[in-house]
């Protein structure tokens, strides 16, 4: 892997509260992710890319984003970060969402797994 896990995980993280979710997702995940949240379970970018579209397609606004923690395990190409979020979105009205992310990588700088655990308040 020619960037660092911590070089790969900001710009991603950094492109994300840019608004570039779709770009940050066809350059930094696998053709194989898996991304789970709570029971949902979508495995392959395909699956994947239409859930990503489907969410920004009903984001009315992006109010805030901050990465308010992060951690890194070189050893078992593992990264986490903790998010808050304010958003509105279609259907749903204003959003605030707390969660972390868990990122597992390939050696070529790919997502191959991703799970976000929600957290409280």
């Amino acid at each position: 892997m020619s960037a660092s896990l911590q070089q790969l995980e900001s710009e991603l993280n950094d492109r994300i509260l840019q608004g570039d979710i779709l770009g940050a997702f066809e350059d930094f995940y696998a053709e194989d992710v898996v991304m789970e949240e709570g029971e949902d379970k979508r495995v392959g970018k395909d699956d994947n890319r239409e859930y990503e579209e489907q969410f920004v397609g009903a984001l009315q606004e992006f109010h805030k984003g901050e990465v308010t923690a992060a951690a890194i395990d070189e050893e078992k190409n593992v990264t986490f970060s903790e998010w808050d979020m304010e958003f509105t979105l279609e259907g749903a009205g204003r959003v605030r969402q707390r969660q972390v992310a868990v990122r597992t990588w390939n050696d070529d700088g790919k997502i191959v797994n991703e799970k976000f655990y929600s957290i409280g308040g």
